[in-house]
C-alpha cells in the first residue's frame, strides 16, 4: 500500500527515505497529530474513576469490565466488517486477554485494595516495562533519556497519589504489578503484530475477546448483572462508546504509527486526568507537592515524545 507524503513526512509520521526531518514534531505535523490523537485514549481512560464512583452501581467491577468491553467490541466488529482469520484468531484472543480480559480485573482489584490511588503508581511504571520488552521483542533500544523520563513519570505520579498513610496490601500490590505487566506485554505485541485490518476492526477483535474472557468470571464471582438505572446507563454508555470503542481504536491506530516506548508514556496521562477531575468534580484538594508531581509527570510525557522524534530524525 502506498503512503502519502505531506511536506516531507509520511502520513504515519515517519520520515521518507532520503529526506531530512525536524528533530521534534512540529505543531500541525503528522507526527504531532498522531501523538495528539493517541493521547485521547488515556485521557478518556482517566475519566473512569469519576464515572465509576458517581454513576455506576457499586461492587460490580467484573460486570463493569464486561459491559465496558463487550458491547464496544461487538459495535467495532459491525463497523469494521472484518473477522479474524488464520493465526489472528489466537493472536486476537491473546491480545484481548492481555489488554482487556486480564488488565481490567487486575486494575479493579488493585483499585479496591490499594488506598489513595496507589494503583496509579504501578501504572506509571508502564513506560519502563515497555522499554525493556520493546528492546527484546522489537529491537527498540532504550535510551538513557527515555529511561530517565520514565523514572520521572513514576516519581511525579507517586508525589500525586502517595500520602503519609498509604499502605501496600500484598495482594493489591501483586494485582497492580500484574495489571501493568499485562498491559505492557499487550502494548508491545500489538505493535509487533501488524494487523491486516484497520484500527476499528483491530479494536473490535480485542475488546470482544477481552469481554468474553471476563464474562464467565463475572458470572461466577458476582452472579447476575446489576440492575441499571438512567445514571448507570449513561455511565456505561460513556465507558463503552468513548472509553472503549473510540479510545481503543485511537490507541491501536497510534501503536501502529509510534514507537512502542514513546506510546507507553501516554497512559501516564490517565492518573493526571483523574486527579484533575477529582479536584473539579469531587471537590478533592491538591497540595503543593501533588501539583509539583502533576507537573513533573506531564513534563515527562511531553519530553518522551520529543526525545523519540529526535532519535528518529538523527537516524
Amino acid at each position: 500500500m502506498k503512503q502519502l507524503e505531506v511536506e516531507g513526512f509520511k502520513v504515519d509520521g515517519s520520515p521518507p527515505r532520503g529526506h531530512g526531518v525536524p528533530p521534534v514534531p512540529l505543531p500541525g505535523s503528522p507526527a504531532a497529530l498522531t501523538v495528539a490523537l493517541t493521547a485521547i485514549a488515556p485521557i478518556t481512560w482517566g475519566t473512569t474513576y469519576v464515572v465509576t464512583t458517581e454513576l455506576l452501581p457499586p461492587d460490580h467491577p467484573l460486570w463493569s469490565g464486561v459491559l465496558r468491553a463487550l458491547p464496544a467490541g461487538l459495535l467495532a466488529l459491525a463497523l469494521g466488517r472484518a473477522l479474524p482469520h488464520g493465526h489472528w484468531w489466537w493472536r486476537s484472543l491473546l491480545l484481548g486477554t492481555l489488554n482487556i480480559g486480564a488488565f481490567f480485573p487486575l486494575l479493579f482489584l488493585a483499585a479496591y485494595l490499594l488506598p489513595g490511588g496507589v494503583a496509579g503508581v504501578f501504572g506509571a511504571t508502564g513506560p519502563l516495562l515497555v522499554a525493556v520488552l520493546a528492546a527484546v521483542l522489537l529491537r527498540e533500544r532504550p535510551t538513557a533519556r527515555r529511561l530517565t523520563w520514565g523514572i520521572m513519570a513514576v516519581l511525579g505520579v507517586a508525589a500525586m497519589v502517595l500520602g503519609p498513610d498509604a499502605a501496600l496490601d500484598p495482594l493489591g500490590a501483586l494485582a497492580g504489578l500484574g495489571g501493568v505487566t499485562s498491559m505492557a506485554v499487550g502494548t508491545v505485541l500489538s505493535k509487533k503484530w501488524r494487523p491486516p485490518v484497520g484500527p476499528i476492526a483491530f479494536a473490535g477483535w480485542q475488546l470482544t475477546a477481552g469481554g468474553l474472557v471476563i464474562l464467565p468470571l463475572a458470572v461466577a464471582v458476582e452472579g447476575a448483572p446489576p440492575a441499571l438505572d438512567a445514571q448507570a446507563v449513561a455511565g456505561y454508555a460513556w465507558l463503552t462508546l468513548v472509553g472503549g470503542l473510540l479510545a481503543y481504536a485511537l490507541w491501536f491506530r497510534g501503536l501502529g504509527r509510534m514507537p512502542a516506548g514513546s506510546a507507553a508514556f501516554l497512559p501516564v496521562l490517565s492518573p493526571l486526568v483523574a486527579a484533575v477531575l477529582g479536584y473539579l468534580v469531587l471537590g478533592e484538594q491538591l497540595t503543593a507537592v501533588q501539583l509539583g508531581g502533576f507537573a513533573l509527570a506531564l513534563i515527562a510525557v511531553v519530553a518522551a515524545q520529543r526525545t523519540s522524534r529526535r532519535r528518529e530524525g538523527s537516524a
